[in-house]
């Protein structure tokens, strides 16, 4: 039996090291989306020629132009720091509708506003180009403001009949575009798309997720220095199961007092949980590849990262048998990592002294993939895309529905179903020994199997009590079929 540890309860480190991680998490989890969403967008959204092309939408006024403008910042010769070509090349597409001569042309907002002055004509304000549409204000005044080819502020223009295309070398200031009939003549309709080609995006996608990697990390060291008198608490660990049973062992007990209609809300009282567990688990994973260099090198599972890991998987059950892994009872889980002997849910691995160095690369991937394709269907963490492509999903597990089949049942008769219980344990037993398995807790493949009647009929170990004997157990084979009340 393994001795307990003395209790350490939380301090003033322990609650800031937990703040400055969360933070940190949220921080590191911005800047892994904004990086990963530049390096798609560099690698998935640009045409052959290499520009971020927007769909064509139709513009018209009645007008005599169309001008929207292109604000880049400070304008040159300023002291604030500023980049040549912000955007690289500007390419403006345009397709009159009919025959008439079109013409595109970009000039400094002062230049074209002191030309427009007093012309009707119509301001993009919001541009959304797509099915959406366009939206525009119109600035009324005179009918026309002549030919544009007669202005010579244009710092880039095009014009002629059929489709126009404007490439523009951008610089830093406040620009205008210019669409209108060649001749100056009101009433203008064209298809337009815009396009830009820069070689920014993918060094401040690629920056972007190095920084979101190293914020990652400070959150994975924060919340497991933070966290880890917690995972180490009073209560000892589980004792190793009988000889032949898997190291890890996920019990729970069904409570005779589940009520009717409870499960209906659970869905919001966890929200708490879910948000401190998506912090947590950014942060085992972080770990368990520590843990998994740890073990190539030393052969050893680093033992305090295992109980970090461990308590979060542990801490994740009982959320998931408070909700919809089983809807077993409605006692409100603890935010706790801990051992709990009194709470219903409980989940152990046997810590391995030795693993192997070289199963390690294989077993998390490819040794575990025949499991992983089954769990999920169990737990609904995999499906085939309209497309025929292989897509992560989530929910619309057989665990879930059977829970909720469970729970209708429930509320209907006032009695949860112990063998309909007993499937969806088996079931999350199957799932949690995958989950140890491709966490590199152990090197003993997951059996194919359902235990319906547990994995072992081992114990949890309670906390000393006064002065009787320590490590008492608690039998978790005491559940019984009996009524609820309504």
């Amino acid at each position: 039996m393994v001795e307990p540890k003395t209790k350490r309860g939380p301090n003033g480190a322990n609650v800031l090291l937990v703040v400055l991680g969360a933070l940190s998490a949220v921080v590191a989890s911005a800047l892994l989306i904004g990086g990963g969403v530049l390096i798609w967008a560099h690698e998935t959204q640009r045409d052959a020629a290499g520009y971020y092309t927007s769909p064509s939408t139709s513009l018209s006024t009645t007008t005599a132009a169309l001008t929207a403008t292109i604000d880049l910042g400070d304008l040159p010769g300023s002291r604030d720091w500023a980049i040549g070509h912000p955007l690289g090349t500007v390419r403006l597409r345009a397709e009159p509708v009919g025959s008439s001569p079109v013409f595109i042309g970009i000039a400094s907002t002062s230049d074209v506003d002191a030309w427009l002055r007093g012309v009707a004509h119509a301001h993009v304000t919001g541009p959304n180009f797509g099915e959406a549409g366009t939206n525009t204000s119109t600035v009324g005044g005179r009918d026309g403001a002549g030919s544009p080819l007669e202005q010579s502020f244009w710092v880039a223009s095009t014009s002629g009949r059929g489709e126009q295309t404007l490439r523009w070398p951008s610089e830093q200031g406040r620009w205008t575009a210019v669409l209108m009939n060649a001749d100056g003549s009101p009433g203008v309709v064209a298809d337009v798309s815009v396009g830009a080609r820069t070689s920014v995006l993918l060094p401040i996608g690629i920056a972007l997720a190095v920084a979101g990697l190293l914020a990652s990390m400070a959150a994975t060291a924060l919340l497991f220095f933070g966290l880890r008198d917690h995972a180490l608490g009073s209560v000892a660990l589980a004792r190793p199961g009988r000889p032949g049973s898997y190291p890890a062992r996920l019990d729970g007990r069904l409570d005779p007092q589940v009520g009717r209609w409870q499960w209906l809300l659970k869905w919001l009282l966890v929200i708490p949980h879910a948000v401190a567990l998506a912090f947590l688990w950014m942060a085992v994973t972080m770990l368990t590849v520590v843990a998994g260099v740890a073990i190539l090198v030393t052969g050893r599972y680093p033992r305090s990262i295992f109980e970090f890991n461990l308590g979060v998987m542990r801490w994740s059950w009982r959320v998931g048998f408070y909700t919809s892994s089983a809807f077993g009872t409605d006692r409100y889980p603890p935010f706790s990592m801990q051992p709990d002997p009194a709470y219903g849910a409980d989940f152990t691995v046997d810590y391995p002294e030795r693993l192997s160095r070289w199963l390690v690369l294989v077993k998390w991937w490819l040794l575990a993939l025949p499991q992983l394709l089954i769990v999920g269907v169990f737990a609904g963490g995999w499906g085939i895309g309209v497309d025929g492509a292989w897509r992560i999903v989530s929910g619309g597990g057989v665990i879930a529905v059977l829970a909720l089949v469970a729970a209708a049942i429930l509320t209907v008769t006032g009695r949860y179903p112990q063998g309909l219980f007993d499937v969806v344990m088996g079931l999350n037993r199957w799932c949690y020994r995958v989950l140890a398995y491709v966490a590199l807790m152990t090197d003993e493949y997951p059996p194919f199997r359902l235990d319906l009647g547990g994995d072992d009929p081992g114990t949890i170990l309670e906390p000393p009590q006064g002065d009787g004997p320590q490590g008492a157990a608690v039998d978790l084979r005491q559940a019984a079929p009996v009524p609820v009340s309504p």
